[in-house]
């Protein structure tokens, strides 16, 4: 199915990857091998490929190893490619922490001084978009955001600007990393085991930041126009607490009573 969808494209943008439920290796690794040789095959001009931070550096961990190979079989396709490296999505931020300190559920959280440069998604399109208008676009960028938090940094501007403490239940690292060992004697849970690796990469103190003046100066993108953890946690949770005045409603557990 793949050469009918590249027929008359100029330009690939792979930010595909698995979901928590599917295979690492055959989304990450088997399908974009697949597509790499289809676009080789189709003559497609430019090839984007976003992956991780740091991945390089992380050669036992499935998700990051991936990446990194994936990077250097793009390198030896002869394509005329972009590797943009990312840190981390705010978007991520709004599914793991701000809604279920909203509903005054549990979130999960560590002791772990691991920092993150969140960049909106929409920053990232932007920035994307300006590099793949430049006619000597560079083969390597890393996007970060304007500031690096921690977990209990996320948590406390979930709080502050929710007006609500949240449940917070502490996972220990050795926790973590016995039930990935767990795990991996099951064949059929060896895809829990190497997401669970990857979350053992985010508990591990190291920091997901890179100074960005460069790239803003490179891709003519002004710094200012970028997006805070600040600024979207606030425009979320203030959205979301005016839509429940409109209706009267009041959270509590997932539940709206009116």
């Amino acid at each position: 199915t793949l050469p009918p969808a590249l027929v008359g494209v100029h330009t690939v943008i792979d930010c595909a990857t698995g979901r928590p439920e599917e295979s690492v290796k055959a989304v990450d690794w088997e399908g974009k091998v697949a597509l790499i040789q289809c676009c080789q095959a189709m003559k497609i001009q430019k090839y984007m490929f976003f992956s991780i931070l740091n991945c390089d550096k992380h050669p036992n961990v499935p998700l990051m190893s991936i990446k990194y190979s994936t990077e250097k079989f793009l390198e030896e396709s002869g394509l005329d490619y972009t590797i943009i490296r990312l840190c981390g999505f705010m978007q991520a931020v709004i599914t793991q922490y701000a809604v279920p300190i909203l509903e005054e559920k549990s979130v999960y959280g560590t002791d772990d001084q691991t920092k993150i440069a969140y960049m909106d998604t929409t920053d990232i399109a932007r920035l994307t978009l300006s590099a793949l208008k430049k006619e000597d676009c560079p083969s390597r960028l890393t996007f970060a955001g304007p500031q690096a938090f921690t977990i209990q940094q996320v948590i406390g501007l979930c709080e502050r600007y929710a007006g609500a403490d949240a449940k917070v239940s502490k996972v220990p690292l050795w926790q973590l990393t016995a039930t990935r060992v767990l795990t991996s004697f099951f064949q059929w849970t060896v895809d829990v085991t190497d997401r669970m690796a990857f979350a053992e990469v985010l508990s591990s103190n190291e920091s997901f930041v890179a100074p960005m003046q460069e790239t803003y100066a490179e891709l003519g993108v002004d710094a200012s126009q970028i997006t805070t953890m600040e600024m979207y946690l606030q425009e979320y949770y203030s959205t979301v607490l005016k839509k429940l005045k409109e209706v009267g409603a009041e959270s509590r557990q997932g539940d709206y009573y009116l």
